[in-house]
C-alpha cells in the first residue's frame, strides 16, 4: 500500500484516493454468526430478497460501504511468521455467516440499520465500531 491512503487501496473511491475526503462520521461492522441464520432452503430467495432490499435502501442513503455473505467457513490462519494453518483455531465456537459495513453518524443509526438486516434476514446481528483511518 505504500503512501496510499488505506481506503484508496481499499476501493475507497476517487475522494478517498485524492485524501480530500475528512471523515466525520464512523464506521460499523454489522455481522452475523453463521449458526444463527436457520432458514428453510425453500425460503432462500425471499430472504436474499429482503436483504438486498435492505442493501439497496442502504445505497440509496449512502451509507452503505461493503458487505456480503461468507461462502465457505474454511479458514486459512497465517502467522506472524508466514506460517499457513488451517483454521479457525479449535476454541471457536462462533463464525461470521456475513457481514454489512456502514458509515453513519452514530451508534443509534447503525443499530437501526442492524434492525432492519436483522428482520431481512431472520437472525441477531451484532454492532461493533471500526476504528477510525486517520487518512480517510
Amino acid at each position: 500500500m505504500g503512501s496510499q491512503p488505506f481506503a484508496a487501496a481499499a476501493g475507497g473511491g476517487p475522494e478517498a484516493a485524492a485524501g480530500t475526503r475528512r471523515h466525520e462520521i464512523t464506521r460499523y461492522l454489522i455481522s452475523f454468526d453463521d449458526g444463527t441464520m436457520l432458514i428453510p432452503e425453500e425460503e432462500m430467495p425471499d430472504v436474499a430478497d429482503a436483504a438486498h432490499a435492505v442493501m439497496d435502501e442502504a445505497k440509496k442513503a449512502g451509507v452503505w460501504v461493503f458487505g456480503g455473505g461468507v461462502a465457505s467457513q474454511r479458514a486459512s490462519v497465517v502467522a506472524t511468521d508466514g506460517t499457513v494453518a488451517a483454521g479457525p483455531y479449535p476454541e471457536t465456537k462462533a463464525v461470521i455467516g456475513g457481514f454489512s459495513i456502514v458509515d453513519v453518524a452514530s451508534r443509534e443509526e447503525a443499530l437501526a440499520w442492524a434492525a432492519k438486516i436483522a428482520v431481512a434476514c431472520r437472525c441477531a446481528q451484532e454492532v461493533r465500531e471500526l476504528l477510525p483511518d486517520l487518512n480517510v
